[in-house]
């Protein structure tokens, strides 16, 4: 009998999935045999990318949805949108946020700012996580799929969560350590109806939320400086990460902050050299 894929026949929500590690990780998934909807402020991007899932992987499917996240009645709408074409829900992927310019310091931060970035960062995951919970308490065993009760539920964070930076974008670093507070504890509150809640943290990646942010050399420099890999992450790296918390082989993690980058956490003095490895590639280029 041929090996079942990671997540073949389960039902997942990716926010943000227009771009970026959203699109890849739709991308990822459908490879692995998901039934997908996949969401986004942009209606256009989103609609793009399930028509390009859809012709390269015909075994799955993608349903597209607009979705502002910091609205609850959106993210209400694209659950009850994955239940009405699917029957279930299994997986989300809270990962739509952003990362304003003018994020500052203390100081410097309009208060419009710090506000639009919660309502999206945390608000929106926040959402997200209620309505899967709500959704997935219905899910039934159907091991003939592979398919059990619960679900699981990734929330995206960051490495800026964990470290200290000099480089301030406080609105942002005080929305994803407000995420990784959230997901702990409902990890714990729900964790014995068979709902996992992890949280994901990349470190820097190439993706256009970043590059457009590090938009000068020296921001690039003096954030590079410091990565023990010498390169920022791709997109993939972070999806594969995703497909892992999302599938049974995770089935004994829950409550997590999963570091993806590249070892700069752990990092005190960089070697040198150059990286002799080549950066992966994705799925998403290939569409």
């Amino acid at each position: 009998m041929a090996a079942r894929l990671r997540l073949e026949n389960k039902v997942c929500i990716i926010t943000g999935a227009g771009s970026g590690i959203g699109l890849e990780t739709a991308a990822q998934f459908a490879s692995e045999g998901a039934r997908l909807v996949i969401s986004d402020i942009n209606l256009q991007a989103v609609q793009a990318a399930a028509d390009k899932i859809n012709k390269k992987f015909p075994s799955a499917k993608a349903v597209a949805v607009k979705c502002d996240v910091s609205k609850e009645e959106d993210v209400k709408g694209q659950v009850d949108k994955a239940v009405q074409e699917f029957g279930r829900l299994d997986v989300v992927f809270n990962n739509a946020g952003i990362m304003h310019p003018q994020d500052d310091n203390a100081l410097n931060t309009e208060e419009k700012i710090w506000d639009l970035t919660h309502n999206i960062n945390v608000k929106g995951v926040w959402y997200g996580c209620k309505y899967a919970i709500l959704a997935m308490r219905n899910n039934k065993a159907e091991p003939e799929k592979g398919l059990g009760v619960g679900g699981s539920i990734i929330n995206v964070a960051s490495f800026v969560a964990k470290l200290g930076a000099a480089t301030p974008q406080l609105a942002y670093t005080a929305s994803k350590g407000a995420v990784l507070a959230m997901t702990r504890e409902l990890a714990m509150v729900h964790a014995r109806e068979g709902i996992r809640i992890n949280s994901l943290c990349p470190g820097p990646i190439r993706t256009p939320l970043l590059m457009d942010f590090l938009n000068t050399p020296e921001k690039l420099n003096r954030r590079m400086i410091h990565n023990p890999m010498g390169r920022f992450g791709e997109a993939v790296e972070q999806a594969k990460a995703v497909v892992f918390l999302a599938s049974d082989d995770s089935s004994y993690i829950n409550g997590t902050d999963f570091l993806v980058d590249g070892g700069l956490h752990a990092c005190y003095v960089t070697p040198e050299g150059e990286q002799q490895a080549p950066a992966p590639a994705g799925l998403a280029s290939t569409l």
